[in-house]
């Protein structure tokens, strides 16, 4: 894709103030992701999890948001004889502070974004005729475990949900013993059974290192690599301008400021991740309107070297991981000369 090209691809897509902090940006790392990942959905029940994964500060965020969105006009039909459809949803693995991954409040999450227009279950309560007191129904208790499991079930029949994006997915694996770990991913199993959900479990690196730990959970997982713009790739660097060219058109104290002339060090400082780039833009944008535009404000608004050091080392110690999980080996055509087939 030329620069040119990609300059007319970003300028069709609204950008939108979905969070207070920035913009919102449909490159071609995130296109690519939604066609793979509606590939698997559409095939059905060949992965139970899809997981995709990537460096910190990627915008893995944004595409969930994006996944859910695109699936949404992919119903929009259906959804206007059925507005209680709700065919996808977005919501993160809770990191509770407790020893072990609350289900609970994973489980009221989900209702959260499933029943918006209600309240968390509630037990409720009744009036025996006999004796005039108050009494709680028998059966089981919406406020359990097994209650909220059961009403998000329900919920996701009724509501016809297809997949859930899970963000942040790592915390459930990472919650609990290494010989726990299928019996964690069972539940998530168990649902897409119960209710015909499947789940596309987003996080960095340490997602895929979890995973690796169960030879059943490597089985049953499709990968998908959401990586950086590297330095390195001719068409990664003219994407990523693309990029910081569309963030500074979007941003009012940066549209007079010629960001491209500073193309290589924002490439640099964010190490190709649209999602610190477009951080690092906001706080510069912010910055200019304040002060003026300047390259020491420029040198303010950018990440720390001991930010980008960190941070380098933790993308090339998951690309080196996640590489051997990527590689398939084609069979060379001799190989299957003279063997017969059963």
């Amino acid at each position: 894709m030329t620069e040119t090209m990609m300059t007319t691809h970003l300028n069709n897509v609204s950008t939108e103030h979905h969070r207070p902090t920035g913009h919102r940006i449909r490159h071609p790392r995130i296109a690519s992701a939604i066609d793979e990942c509606g590939l698997l959905l559409e095939a059905g029940d060949g992965a139970d999890l899809i997981l995709l994964c990537g460096p910190t500060g990627a915008g893995k965020t944004t595409l969930g948001n994006f996944l859910v969105e695109a699936e949404m006009k992919h119903h929009a039909e259906n959804l206007a004889a059925n507005p209680g459809c709700i065919p996808a949803i977005r919501v993160e693995a809770p990191a509770s502070g407790e020893r072990e991954f609350s289900w609970r409040l994973f489980f009221k999450r989900i209702l959260d974004e499933l029943e918006c227009e209600l309240d968390a279950p509630r037990t409720a309560y009744g009036v025996d005729p006999g004796t005039g007191r108050v009494v709680r129904p028998r059966g089981t208790n919406p406020n359990s475990l097994a209650g909220l499991r059961t009403s998000v079930e329900r919920s996701l029949k009724n509501r016809g949900t297809r997949f859930i994006v899970v963000d942040e997915a790592a915390h459930i694996a990472r919650q609990c013993h290494p010989t726990l770990l299928e019996l964690q991913f069972d539940t998530l199993k168990s649902l897409s059974n119960e209710c015909g959900v499947q789940w596309i479990l987003m996080g960095s690196y340490d997602l895929f290192e979890l995973i690796s730990l169960s030879g059943q959970l490597a089985r049953r997982s499709h990968i998908i690599h959401f990586s950086r713009y590297r330095e390195d790739v001719a068409d990664d660097v003219r994407a990523f301008r693309g990029c910081l060219k569309h963030f500074g058109q979007s941003l009012p104290a940066l549209k007079q400021v010629d960001l491209l002339k500073y193309a290589e060090v924002f490439h640099q400082n964010t190490l190709g991740c649209i999602g610190i780039l477009r951080d690092v833009l906001v706080r510069l944008d912010l910055l200019v309107g304040r002060q003026g535009w300047s390259e020491d404000t420029l040198c303010r608004a950018l990440l720390t070297e001991a930010q980008v050091t960190q941070i380098l080392r933790e993308i090339v110690e998951g690309e080196e991981r996640i590489a051997p999980g990527l590689k398939r080996n084609l069979v060379a055509p001799h190989a299957t000369t003279g063997r017969r087939v059963a």
